[in-house]
């Protein structure tokens, strides 16, 4: 179905009579645009959803059909792969370091693999298709946004057991933590945001974005208490998450799926399937565009390495668009077999 120009937080301050004005290397830091700097080949056949960085290891998870392929980040090699899937959506990770789980749309279910040697162990049974998925670290969670029945499925990760289904408004999309037991989610047919409590695994609030079509993609600024929802019509949808208030809708370029957010320098990305990786200043009240990176067609699902300050993003080349059919009203073209690569975007 997930973030570019002050690239690094000012440190120490030249004082002169006039001002206070950064240090010549800080200033050239700041310079330093993200380019594109690697394309690691894939291949294989089929579309692809959410990537997933491992927060404790240099892994790359991308779903991709009926498989999850798993890359090494400092070589771009494939190090391994989960298959024997039905429809791969989302992967993410619990706290241990030892288990992840993958959103299996196409089984309805939730798929517990080791993080050691990609082996299955467990299929939790979810709502149907589900999609977006998150660990909650407070409660020990996993939550499963189920796009077609339009609820989400708490599962108990010490159990591996169902602990809640909570019916939801509307289509959801990216779910995001804040790390203390609140759950965010975008709800894309309704242009809300629901708020979710993991401790009593209730709704606590939900909120009409301003400016927002169809959100898709969510980040957030845990520290700053903010959520960043990427839009249909160009426009990213900033939203405070303690209030509901809307802060700014920055421009974003055309057709987003994903976002990400940099805590150390105050960026938020989204990535859009024009061919473009807009870059947002979120340290300044405004909000101004400092890149639009050129990235390739179709690239508009991506994560963001917080450890590394990397972007990766996927895309394909692509073949026809298959007719209209009343069943399938907004046909994707088709995927050239063999073609799905990664981008990889840092800063020079």
């Amino acid at each position: 179905m997930i973030r570019q120009k002050i690239w690094a937080t000012f440190g120490k301050l030249v004082l002169t009579t006039a001002t206070l004005i950064p240090s010549t290397h800080e200033q050239a830091i700041a310079q330093k645009p993200f380019q594109l700097q690697a394309k690691w080949a894939v291949g294989g056949e089929g579309g692809w959803d959410y990537l997933a960085v491992d927060p404790t290891m240099p892994r790359l998870y991308l779903t991709h059909g009926t498989r999850v392929e798993i890359l090494d980040t400092n070589t771009g090699k494939l190090v391994g792969n989960i298959s024997g899937l039905k429809g791969t959506h989302g992967v993410t990770f619990d706290d241990t370091g030892k288990f992840g789980y993958i959103s299996d749309g196409g089984a309805n279910a939730v798929v517990v693999f080791d993080r050691a040697s990609f082996e299955k162990v467990a299929s939790i049974p979810a709502g149907t298709n589900p999609d977006g998925i998150v660990f909650e670290p407070r409660s020990k969670t996993v939550w499963a946004f189920n796009g077609r029945s339009k609820n989400v499925t708490v599962i108990n990760t010490a159990q591996r057991t169902v602990v809640a289904t909570i019916p939801l408004p509307g289509k959801p999309e990216f779910p995001t933590v804040d790390g203390d037991g609140t759950v965010f989610v975008n709800i894309e047919d309704k242009n809300d945001i629901v708020r979710l409590d993991a401790a009593t695994t209730t709704t606590t609030a939900t909120w009409q974005l301003t400016g927002c079509d169809s959100p898709s993609g969510m980040a957030i600024d845990v520290a700053g208490h903010r959520l960043f929802s990427v839009c249909d019509g160009n426009k990213m949808a900033v939203t405070d998450s303690k209030s509901g208030k809307s802060l700014a809708t920055p421009a974003i370029g055309d057709g987003p799926d994903a976002a990400a957010y940099d805590a150390v320098h105050k960026l938020a990305f989204s990535s859009n399937g024009d061919g473009t990786l807009t870059i947002v200043d979120a340290g300044k009240s405004d909000y101004p565009i400092l890149q639009s990176l050129p990235t390739k067609k179709g690239a508009r699902t991506m994560a963001f390495d917080p450890r590394s300050g990397r972007i990766y993003l996927v895309s394909a080349e692509f073949g026809p668009r298959p007719a209209v059919t009343p069943e399938n009203p907004h046909p994707r073209p088709t995927v050239v077999p063999e073609s799905f690569i990664v981008l990889v975007v840092e800063r020079n």
